[in-house]
């Protein structure tokens, strides 16, 4: 049965990544090399750039974002060039509030820099 093969499967990491989507490139890539690692990647909703939400779509996509932070078991910020915006500080907060470790592609001044997609739990 289907139901019993994946309740025996080894646990997967869950790892969310967060940061501003001009860096559309390092999510995608950033993806594949963590799925090819056997992690499950979570990452914002990949959305047309020629549609602009409006106030509510990107208020309930925030909401949605939160939620998949909050399922990961590690949450990888995307920081190319060390930016940093607002939405992801807020999503940043949140993974520390709930415990969930942090890390940062470039590197932050408390963290021990780039993982190894491979190295993350």
């Amino acid at each position: 049965m289907p139901h019993e093969e994946s309740r025996t499967a080894p646990e997967l990491t869950v790892v969310t990544l967060c940061g501003s989507m001009r860096f559309r490139e390092h999510f995608d890539r950033l993806e594949a090399e963590l799925s090819l690692a056997g992690h499950v990647v979570l990452a914002p909703a990949a959305l047309d750039p020629s549609a602009e939400p409006d106030e509510e779509q990107r208020a309930r996509l925030g909401r949605v974002h939160l939620q998949k932070v909050a399922m990961a078991d590690e949450v990888l910020v995307v920081d190319v060039g060390g930016h940093v915006g607002e939405s992801t500080r807020r999503e940043i907060a949140h993974a520390r509030s709930l415990g969930i470790p942090v890390r940062f592609l470039e590197g932050d001044p408390g963290d021990a820099g780039r993982p190894d997609p491979g190295s993350l739990r």
